[in-house]
């Protein structure tokens, strides 16, 4: 498998992520991929062609590791983190998508554009990252439910006991290295169980940078309906009106006034 492409793809969801979102790609291609890649298989190689059962009845020691490993590890492994690095692929696809609108509006629009930045997570774009995020998460909880249901855990016995036919009675089946292979299995459950927490952190990151948008544009809305129901009236006159100039010369001529009214009057 191509690994290498796969990543070359993925990794140009980075520059539309988040922080968890980065962390989350570099914890899939490093911890993950990486392991698969070069140490995980080498280690589950030898699984079919080690596997021992003391009994030499024709058939019985296919049946019986067909019994216990009903789906190898390397196989599951892989089909998860196809399943799981997919769903990036929707956030890609909307944004080449929406530059292929812009691009048209533009050219109809002399100019103008119909998205500042395509790759905002603006509109629909949010909504496209944020169930990536549901999906990339479910895949990997549900691979480690498949997987802790066909082995019964994620612990690898030394010895499993087989009676199935055409095994004469109960035989005695031997796993080759199953330490390693047990270290190998919890370090991928591990790994998985992180990139789950990451995916909830950044859904939980979102959903609150969003709510906390719509709270600043509400509020904003609440003081300019606020400002526009209660006037602000001029109470008190101008100062241009109230100012009265109080020299000498007035104070006399409103004396002089006065005189000429109660001469007037007598």
């Amino acid at each position: 498998m191509n690994w290498s492409g796969l990543e070359s793809l993925i990794s140009g969801v980075n520059k539309y992520s988040t922080v968890f979102g980065r962390l989350w790609l570099s914890m899939v291609f490093v911890f993950r991929v990486m392991v698969f890649v070069v140490a995980a298989q080498r280690v589950w190689g030898d699984e079919n062609k080690d596997f021992v059962c003391n009994t030499k009845q024709p058939g019985c020691t296919n049946v019986c590791y067909d019994s216990i490993f009903p789906i190898s590890h390397i196989r599951l492994w892989a089909l998860q983190l196809i399943f799981v690095t997919c769903p990036s692929l929707m956030v890609v696809a909307h944004v080449k998508l929406r530059e292929e609108k812009d691009l048209k509006y533009t050219v109809l629009h002399e100019g103008s554009h119909l998205y500042s930045n395509p790759g905002k997570k603006r509109g629909g774009l949010w909504w496209t990252y944020l169930l990536s995020l549901v999906f990339k998460a479910g895949f990997d909880a549900s691979f480690l439910y498949v997987l802790y249901r066909i082995y019964h855990g994620y612990d690898m016995p030394r010895l499993s006991k087989c009676s199935l036919d055409p095994c004469p009675n109960t035989v005695d089946c031997f796993i080759s290295r199953p330490t390693e292979k047990k270290i190998f299995t919890l370090f991928m459950v591990v790994t998985s169980a992180i990139c789950i927490l990451m995916c909830l952190f950044e859904m939980l990151y979102l959903i609150g940078k969003r709510i906390q948008k719509a709270l600043r544009v509400q509020n904003s809305i609440n003081r300019l309906l606020f400002a526009e129901r209660h006037e602000i009236k001029n109470l008190v006159p101008p100062r241009s009106q109230t100012r009265r100039h109080y020299s000498p010369q007035s104070k006399s001529l409103s004396k002089m006034d006065k005189a000429k009214e109660t001469t007037t009057t007598l």
